[in-house]
């Protein structure tokens, strides 16, 4: 194979954003060959967007089927990530799957262990993890340049989304149609970049607020606080309801600070580790010598198509992932203890109770406003 020939499941407004590049040839390694979307008042518009030339289909299985594809994205609504996957990993297509990997880690759980068993490459939509910025505070950490982690805060909170935002959309913001909200729709890059840098907690408390700010059923506004195995502490807060608002992650180390917000990296580095300035210092008042250091770093960038270009080399020459597909239950574990830890006021163990977690979201799913022109039940074994 010198060409990947990929299809698109869902095409929506993310899958729109995949057809377009693959469309243009950027990613030289790769060729979109068919589409599929279920709806078909979407399908003129779809067509005018793909050409005539290639097929459309709004039967999935049809489409792995068909022999024109080597490889799919999957960019449909969260509660089908894992179910295609699966469907698509078990016909022997190579899967990459739209953020986040699922809406439950129980469900997740099953498509991690289908990927495995599967002989394909299995990637997830990741998009900020090639941005060398996040690579660049990676490979502090990871070099020992920073030190042992003592501490990380992200607010994220330029998600302004207003109600007429979650009126578009029937399934926008209920239990029963996404599962939850910015931690689940807007978050899923952040949760993973954070445990990706700094690791996984080992419990939190979160305070998550349900409708605070607009008529929803899900959460628009969540402070976190996490606790580590090596003793630090980090705090997540995210809302759809400020403007201006901020961006900014700071990781702080036993050797120095960095901080990435607007764009920019800054870093500074202590002359001695703190915890060696603390053993000899004997004049009271005073503290580490500090500078703050210029590093080259490239300008930022969170293309869909790198990641993509990335899972064609790992096809075709069996390259490393940036983003495997199986990474894509951390970020949602953290999703998920978050919600479980406000719907139950208490601290969440890591890994979380998922038997309880899809208990109390069935619960949710069983009240939820039937917006939708379609509902759909979840049954107790957690599948559609």
């Amino acid at each position: 194979m010198k060409n990947v020939r990929f299809g698109i499941i869902g095409v929506g407004n993310i899958g729109t954003v995949h057809a377009r590049y693959l469309l243009s040839g950027i990613v030289k390694e790769a060729t979109l060959t068919a589409v599929c979307d279920n709806a078909p008042e979407k399908h003129p518009a779809i067509r005018h967007l793909v050409g005539e030339s290639i097929p459309l289909f709004s039967d999935a299985q049809e489409m792995l089927q068909s022999g024109l594809i080597d490889a799919v994205i999957v960019a449909t609504p969260h509660y089908d990530h894992p179910r295609l996957s699966v469907l698509a990993m078990r016909h022997g297509i190579h899967t990459l799957c739209e953020k986040p990997a699922g809406v439950y880690t129980a469900q997740v759980r099953e498509m991690n262990v289908c990927a495995q068993e599967c002989e394909v490459v299995f990637g997830i939509m990741y998009n900020q993890r090639p941005n060398p910025l996040y690579r660049k505070v990676k490979d502090l950490i990871d070099s020992g340049e920073l030190g042992a982690i003592r501490r990380s805060s992200w607010i994220i909170t330029n998600w302004y989304r207003s109600q007429s935002y979650y009126n578009s959309g029937g399934w926008r913001a209920t239990w029963k149609g996404e599962g939850g909200g910015v931690l689940l729709n807007q978050d899923p890059h952040q949760l993973d970049l954070w445990q990706w840098l700094v690791g996984m907690p080992v419990r939190l408390r979160a305070f998550c607020q349900f409708g605070k700010h607009r008529d929803i059923e899900v959460e628009d506004e969540v402070t976190a606080y996490a606790e580590y195995a090596n003793g630090a502490t980090g705090v997540f807060i995210t809302t759809v309801a400020e403007t201006p608002g901020t961006n900014r992650l700071e990781i702080i180390g036993d050797r120095g600070k960095v901080v990435v917000e607007e764009g920019k990296l800054r870093y500074w580095r202590l002359r001695e580790s703190e915890t060696a300035f603390n053993a000899r210092w004997q004049d009271g008042f005073g503290e580490p010598e500090c500078w703050e250091v210029t590093l080259p770093v490239a300008p930022e960038c969170s293309e869909h198509h790198v990641i993509t270009a990335n899972f064609c080399a790992a096809i075709l020459r069996g390259e490393p992932l940036i983003a495997p597909g199986q990474d894509g239950i951390h970020g949602l574990t953290l999703s998920n203890a978050m919600h479980l830890s406000s719907w139950t006021d208490d601290w969440v163990d890591l890994p979380l109770d998922e038997s309880l977690y899809l208990s109390l979201l069935q619960q949710r799913i069983a009240t939820s406003a039937d917006k939708a022109a379609t509902s759909r039940t979840l049954d107790a074994s957690g599948t559609w």
